[in-house]
């Protein structure tokens, strides 16, 4: 991997999409072409490039986290503020630069394609090319914890990681996958006592090639996804590609299909907790983000299934909130707008935050 800036600057959405072009021959595959489209974000104002991993932060409707100085030791995790559209779309980054909130280093390396939230909060993320999986506390300023992956026997060096969310085969998983191996690991974590977690790695791998930097699951019944399935960016091949998954979330390689190619460093991944949106960071070649949309939306807080959060969902939120069993609207998940896996006076706050953001900054 190669590091190198993007051709955009701090600039708004309609300028980054005039000023820097989706990279040469980009295509989405013949089972999605007619159902997605794929729009460029540019590059992040004061997030120093490379890029590596991405998520958008934990019941903040407005705010992702990336990877900065990716692969290197001084390697931060920087939070970007955006604003979005009237349909609840990320639309661009004028509310303000990136901050750096903490160090992603690894022993020596720096955050790679691999950046999430597992249990309690705590931020996991994955570090080429000393193998690392590093874990931040809520509130931390650098690694709880560093773990060294090769004495697991995960081959050199990853990559990207990812918790299967719930509703989904294997929820609560944690999988690994390998860059230069092309190896996909599955995993699980317990608490060590200290806040942050072991990671205890399942015998067996499954050998996806390509590079993997960057890992998403899909609901079956997307278009074009038939069951659920993941989304792999490969860096190496340049492409993002999808699999059908077994009954703990690990890809089917028989299944494998090309969602878009014609990428040119295709890294980290994360879906938009708000619309189903799946977004994507590059390394090299014009650090930039990427969103694809066409997926079913998701918008946490819209309880009663119209597409929107309104006061007309605050009385399925109370009752969600109050008597989980006596829920009768929309997936009680949607409800669960701080996205830690329950309804609880925790997301009353993320919950309010929906009601009333709509565009603008957050």
């Amino acid at each position: 991997m190669h590091p190198a800036r993007s051709c955009c600057g701090a600039v708004s959405f309609t300028l980054a999409l005039a000023l820097c072009p989706l990279t040469s021959g980009q295509t989405l595959g013949p089972d999605f072409v007619s159902s997605y489209s794929v729009v460029n974000q540019g590059s992040l104002p004061g997030v120093v490039a490379p890029y590596g991993g991405v998520v958008f932060k934990q019941g903040e409707n407005n705010k992702l986290l990336i990877g900065g100085r990716a692969n290197q030791f001084a390697a931060d995790i920087f939070e970007v503020r955006f604003s979005r559209s009237a349909d609840g779309r990320l639309r661009d980054f004028e509310c303000g630069p990136a901050v750096a909130i903490a160090d992603a280093n690894g022993a020596s390396g720096g955050i790679d394609g691999g950046l999430c939230y597992g249990p309690d909060g705590v931020l996991f993320y994955t570090t080429y090319s000393d193998n690392r999986l590093g874990q931040i506390l809520p509130g931390g300023a650098g690694p709880a914890r560093l773990i060294a992956l090769t004495d697991l026997g995960i081959a050199s060096s990853t990559g990207t990681l990812q918790f299967v969310p719930e509703g989904f085969p294997g929820a609560g998983r944690l999988k690994i996958a390998s860059y230069n191996a092309g190896f996909w690991y599955d995993a699980t974590v317990s608490p060590d006592g200290m806040g942050t977690f072991n990671v205890t790695v399942t015998p067996g791998l499954v050998n996806i090639g390509g590079g993997p930097e960057g890992i998403v699951y899909v609901a079956g019944g997307n278009p074009g996804f038939a069951v659920d399935s993941v989304l792999v960016s490969e860096y190496a091949s340049g492409r993002v590609v999808t699999y059908e998954i077994d009954a703990i979330g690990n890809p089917i390689v028989a299944t494998r299909r090309v969602f878009l190619s014609g990428l040119s460093g295709a890294e980290g991944a994360a879906i938009d907790p708000r619309t189903g949106d799946f977004v994507f960071s590059t390394f090299g070649g014009g650090d930039r983000l990427l969103r694809v949309t066409g997926f079913t939306e998701t918008r946490p807080g819209d309880a009663n299934c119209d597409g929107n959060v309104t006061v007309g969902d605050i009385g399925f939120f109370v009752t969600a909130l109050t008597n989980p069993g006596a829920f009768q609207g929309c997936d009680i998940l949607r409800c669960d707008v701080n996205l830690d896996g329950f309804v609880t006076v925790a997301d009353i706050g993320p919950f309010v935050l929906a009601l009333t953001s709509g565009p603008g900054c957050g």
